[in-house]
């Protein structure tokens, strides 16, 4: 057997037997220690500690990582601030541990949205049934009638005239260049309003051609995102991105061009009319606005709608494009359009609503509402009946010229269809323009 070795500088030597040498062993490893003079290696006990607290490191990490990425139940209260948190990384690297308040907000509303999506449907579908049954029933009984009365159902059946296309050398442009007035809540608004805008021009009697200007930023990223592009399909619309001026350039290239549509009687000039005769003066001066430009400055074939106009639009005219601002700022910001109008030298005039209505509240409509009242009056010719067609019944309007009975009952018309606006809250005022 070898010998073994000495002690370093105590004079201690260890015995040879394997019991002694383990006492010894451990002897020497106290009094090593405690004179710091060699190194002893960790014990199995640390390395085990040290295993333990790496492990409960990484599970605290994951669970950081979950609650990041998703929110917490229902009946759990928010704890974080608006901003939340933060932590560095191993990397340095400073990141948010949790989400704001207004993320848990939009999160939990899109959670409810997509858990009551198949009872929408539900309801959709009971409600389309129970139309055509109604349908069927009301047939049903027409047939009846008619064959009680020995006349031929097929005579009472006869379906009403086919919808037809037909367009009018009238352009109607929505100016989208308000972006920075607006909230982002309000841009969703009138997106919903452009999108009504084109149905009810569209399904008119006569269309007159639908341009967007300034069409750019968040407003066109919502179409082509959250809407998927469906106004690429739609007829008879022009968007551009330069302003409402060129896009009034492009209209009256397609309105005195082949495509350009009908001239029908209502927008024909009179024999011996005057250019300016479409449009009135409403003899009240306007001190918060300047005098109109002078005549020879004037694009004539541009009105620029708007409340603070001296000038109300008697009637629409041929080869003509009408501007509508499109803001939605809840009348936060006041003359915008007018200044934006004599900025370019443009006609202005403002919609005859106050000549015709006597209204129980502001004379406030929505983008879409301006719209479809200069395309009812394509149809029949009257300010007051497009008015009393379009503005809601809650507005309590009624003709200037008539009885409040006469005018309530037909005040109705077009009420069911203006509840669905209630994703386009934002107003406009009256006159035309988007403010």
């Amino acid at each position: 057997q070898p010998p073994l070795h000495q002690a370093p500088s105590i004079g201690i030597s260890l015995p040879t037997t394997p019991c002694d040498q383990n006492m010894a062993t451990e002897e020497l490893r106290h009094v090593a220690t405690d004179v710091n003079m060699i190194d002893v290696p960790e014990s199995t006990e640390t390395s085990a500690l040290s295993g333990a607290n790496g492990k409960r490191k990484a599970d605290a990490e994951l669970e950081r990582a979950a609650k990041k990425t998703s929110p917490p139940a229902e009946d759990q209260e928010p704890t974080t601030d608006e901003a939340g948190p933060a932590h560095n990384d191993e990397g340095g690297n400073t990141e948010n541990t949790t989400l704001s308040k207004n993320q848990l907000k939009r999160l939990r509303k899109q959670q409810q949205w997509d858990e009551f999506k198949e009872d929408r449907k539900s309801k959709r579908k009971d409600k389309r049934h129970e139309r055509q049954a109604r349908k069927r029933a009301e047939k049903e009984a027409k047939i009846a009638e008619a064959k009680a009365a020995g006349i031929d159902p097929a005579t009472v059946l006869q379906q009403k005239n086919p919808w037809k296309y037909r367009p009018v050398p009238v352009s109607f442009i929505i100016d989208c260049d308000f972006e920075q007035y607006m909230r982002e809540q309000e841009i969703v608004s009138l997106s919903s309003q452009i999108v009504r805008a084109y149905a009810m021009n569209r399904k008119g009697k006569y269309q007159a051609s639908l341009h967007f200007s300034s069409w750019k930023g968040k407003l066109k990223e919502r179409f082509e995102t959250v809407l998927k592009n469906a106004h690429h399909n739609w007829k008879n619309v022009g968007f551009h991105e330069g302003d409402f001026c060129a896009a009034a350039k492009e209209a009256q290239e397609q309105m005195t061009g082949p495509q350009g549509g009908e001239v029908i009687d209502l927008i024909k000039p009179n024999q011996g009319e005057q250019a300016q005769s479409s449009i009135s003066s409403d003899g009240k001066t306007n001190p918060t606005v300047e005098a109109e430009p002078e005549d020879e400055d004037v694009d004539r074939s541009v009105v620029y709608l708007s409340s603070e106009s001296p000038y109300t639009l008697d009637r629409l005219e041929a080869n003509t494009s009408y501007i509508i601002g499109g803001l939605v700022d809840r009348n936060r910001e006041k003359g915008l359009c007018y200044k934006r109008a004599r900025e370019h030298k443009v006609r202005t005039a403002k919609l005859p609503i106050g000549e015709y209505m006597a209204m129980q509240s502001r004379y406030v409509l929505t983008t879409n509402q301006v719209v479809e009242i200069m395309a009812k009056w394509l149809e029949c010719g009257d300010w007051g009946e497009a008015f009393l067609d379009v503005i809601p019944k809650r507005k309590g309007g009624i003709l200037k010229d008539e009885g409040s009975e006469g005018a309530g009952a037909k005040d109705g018309d077009g009420e069911e269809e203006d509840d669905d606006d209630d994703d386009a809250e934002g107003t406009v005022p009256g006159d035309g323009t988007a403010e």
